[in-house]
C-alpha cells in the first residue's frame, strides 16, 4: 500500500505501463503465431506475413517491450523458417 503521494503516482504508472506492455505483447504473440502457421501451412504466401512479424518485434523492441536481442532472436528464427520452409516447396 502506498503511503507517499509519489508511490501513489508510481502505483498508477506501474498500472498503465503494464497494462500497455501486456496488449503490446499479446498482438505481437498473435502476430509471431500467424507467421510461423503461414511459413508452416503455404511458403510461398509467407514471405508477408514474416515481414509483418518482423516490423511488430522491431516496434516492440523499440518501444521496450520486450528486450532488443530478443526481437533478433525471433527475427533470425523467423527468417530461418522461412528459408528453409522455400528450399523445401
Amino acid at each position: 500500500m502506498a503511503n507517499h503521494a509519489s508511490a501513489e503516482k508510481r502505483n498508477r504508472q506501474r498500472i498503465k505501463r503494464t497494462a500497455r506492455n501486456r496488449a503490446a505483447k499479446s498482438a505481437l504473440r498473435t502476430e509471431l503465431k500467424k507467421a510461423r502457421s503461414t511459413v508452416a501451412a503455404t511458403p510461398a504466401d509467407a514471405t508477408k506475413a514474416v515481414r509483418e512479424a518482423i516490423g511488430a518485434l522491431d516496434t516492440a523492441a523499440h518501444k521496450g517491450t520486450i528486450p532488443r536481442k530478443r526481437a533478433s532472436r525471433l527475427q533470425g528464427r523467423l527468417a530461418r523458417a522461412l528459408h528453409k520452409a522455400g528450399k523445401a516447396a
